[in-house]
């Protein structure tokens, strides 16, 4: 389980809507932490469209397809997606390119290319594809 203490030093804003169920502790949790709270303004449904977006991403692309029994299982699939989604996944926005491209791989020559494999992730719901060593 995430700890807030070791992870809060990366995080300097927490932005979130109005909604009742954050409460005043909720807030006060995440101030003593270093972090401030931004409350988006009232009846602005397009300022969180960047995280409505990616909700609806991963949703689609993850959460519909695994039936999750526990807390630990949805980490470890979140955690998974994540990984994909950064190092693998091409993105429109950024011409088809990953947030965090991989280290560039050597080729030797035309042999080396044509040598792919496939990883599954999260359990075949995801193919990825890489030169093989």
């Amino acid at each position: 389980m995430m700890d807030l203490d070791e992870h809060a030093r990366r995080f300097r804003f927490l932005i979130r809507d109005r909604d009742d169920k954050f409460t005043w502790v909720f807030d006060a949790v995440f101030t003593a932490a270093s972090i401030e709270v931004i409350k988006i303004p009232p009846r602005a449904p397009k300022a969180h469209a960047f995280v409505e977006r990616r909700v609806r991403t991963v949703r689609t692309e993850c959460l519909d397809w695994i039936l999750i029994w526990n807390r630990r299982q949805l980490e470890r699939v979140l955690t998974d997606y994540v990984g994909h989604y950064n190092v693998a996944r091409p993105h429109r926005g950024i011409d088809l390119d990953v947030p965090v491209p991989p280290a560039a791989p050597t080729f030797g020559g035309i042999e080396d290319i044509r040598r792919i494999e496939r990883v599954d992730v999260l359990g075949g719901l995801i193919h990825e594809y890489r030169c093989a060593a």
